[in-house]
């Protein structure tokens, strides 16, 4: 029923039916996503944050991971504005932690607002203070830092990624594989290859993120036989390769060349069969 009024939008509805459940006793994480999802996509922002406080008087506590779960899927929904605008209002009664700024920072990022993303960072930074900068590769560090940079690098923005990377680096933050795989991607997509293995060089034990970000990197530039020595050097350091690196292979060889081709170093069916068998 109230999925229905939800969709409908029928908001002056909604608000009564979400009360009477409150009253009632039936509300759950199911009813705030649902509610706050319909308010937020009818810009009834007031109603979102009095929302909270109702379920509150009703008996519902303000609950960090209540929130959270709606910061979610408003995000999900493309309603990152709103998500922001209520953890703003809340931040009194609930204290928002790395897991909201990561949703709202990955929001940001995948509508395209880097500016707003900034600013949400920075709320973050300000927030943590002296114990956010001693913290490593948790949800207010690298991680964080890694979602921006993973954005940055596959919307070809590799000057902010490498700045960003910088900025890592002087917090005393060790970027993880994912981020490097990302910058590695970021290079080659740039052309930039020497620099890109100038990185996977500077890595003491390079894993599947970072020969991932070659390969990725070359079947973008359609090199598919530069991506395919990638592979053969993955295997030769004792790197398994797994499913999706196969699948990559298969996208960036499809067609007469890759499928039939003379030569073994662009040949898929070469590539698949020797791979599994040098796997074993």
């Amino acid at each position: 029923m109230l999925d229905i009024f939800g969709k409908a939008k029928n908001v002056d509805i909604l608000w009564d039916l979400v009360q009477e459940m409150g009253r009632r006793r039936l509300v759950n994480d199911q009813t705030y996503r649902i509610a706050l999802k319909a308010l937020a996509s009818s810009r009834e922002m007031k109603r979102c944050v009095e929302f909270f406080h109702l379920m509150n008087g009703y008996g519902y506590d303000y609950n960090l991971v209540t929130l959270n779960r709606v910061v979610e899927s408003l995000c999900g929904a493309k309603l990152v504005e709103e998500a922001k605008y209520i953890v703003v209002k809340l931040r009194d009664w609930v204290k928002p932690d790395g897991v909201t700024y990561k949703c709202l920072i990955f929001g940001f990022c995948d509508k395209g607002d880097l500016v707003e993303a900034s600013i949400v960072w920075n709320m973050m930074v300000d927030e943590g203070g002296v114990s956010m900068r001693a913290k490593s590769m948790d949800v207010f560090g690298g991680s964080s830092y890694g979602i921006v940079i993973k954005w940055m690098c596959k919307n070809g923005k590799l000057g902010g990624a490498h700045v960003i990377s910088q900025e890592m680096q002087q917090r005393g933050i060790e970027p993880d594989s994912e981020t490097l795989g990302s910058l590695i991607y970021g290079f080659v997509c740039k052309m930039r290859v020497r620099e890109a293995y100038f990185l996977v060089d500077s890595i003491e034990k390079p894993n599947m993120n970072v020969y991932h970000g070659l390969i990725k990197g070359f079947l973008k530039l359609k090199r598919a036989k530069d991506a395919t020595n990638v592979f053969r050097e993955m295997i030769k350091r004792g790197c398994e390769p797994i499913m999706h690196t196969y699948i990559m292979l298969l996208q960036g060889h499809l067609g007469k060349r890759g499928r039939k081709g003379s030569d073994p170093l662009v040949n898929f069916d070469t590539i698949f069969v020797g791979g599994l068998v040098n796997a074993e």
